[in-house]
């Protein structure tokens, strides 16, 4: 009687995922819209399903358990069309490095630092020339002012923020304030 009960349950389960194919079909069609991939994902889910009929305890959850396997079928399609690096193929050696990019930034905020140090005419040639890339004659039009009035405020400019730079590489770095207690 048992493999009667067996043999009845399995021929139910089969008409029952029979009747599935065309909803999976059109789920699968929805997900993918292309018809040979729905059809070959409803198939998979099929036969996987068939295989695993005897893992389905609540048959209240069937139409859940059949769409949780086609959505793996679906999944699994994918992962298997993604491309994959060779492991020793990928440089992981960067020029750019954190300790670079934070010493660039470093120098940056001295550099404007000590721009803004500089009197204000000298500082406005500076940032016109240097840093904005204007001719001498431009900036002598922007600032109406004689072109060898722009020369020397530039060159005054340079050579205060040169002492400036240097005499701030010769200081000592200060080192970080450390507060020890003992504890006893």
């Amino acid at each position: 009687m048992d493999v009667l009960n067996i043999f009845s349950r399995q021929r139910e389960s089969r008409k029952k995922l029979e009747q599935q194919r065309a909803r999976l079909y059109r789920i699968a069609y929805a997900w993918t819209h292309n018809p040979a991939l729905a059809d070959d994902l409803a198939q998979e889910a099929l036969a996987k399903a068939l295989q695993k009929s005897g893992q389905l305890r609540d048959p209240a959850a069937f139409d859940a358990w059949l769409y949780s396997i086609l959505a793996n079928c679906y999944y699994d399609h994918f992962r298997r069309l993604r491309e994959s690096e060779d492991i020793d193929d990928i440089v992981l050696a960067h020029d750019v490095t954190p300790e670079h990019e934070s010493g660039a930034r470093e120098i940056v905020h001295k550099v404007r630092a000590a721009i803004a140090r500089l009197p204000g005419g000298q500082r406005q040639v500076v940032t016109l020339v240097d840093i904005e890339g204007f001719s001498y004659m431009e900036v002598a039009q922007i600032l109406s002012i004689p072109i060898g009035t722009v020369m020397s405020r530039l060159c005054r400019a340079r050579g205060a923020l040169k002492q400036d730079l240097l005499r701030d590489l010769a200081r000592p770095a200060a080192a970080p304030e450390v507060n020890l207690r003992r504890i006893k």
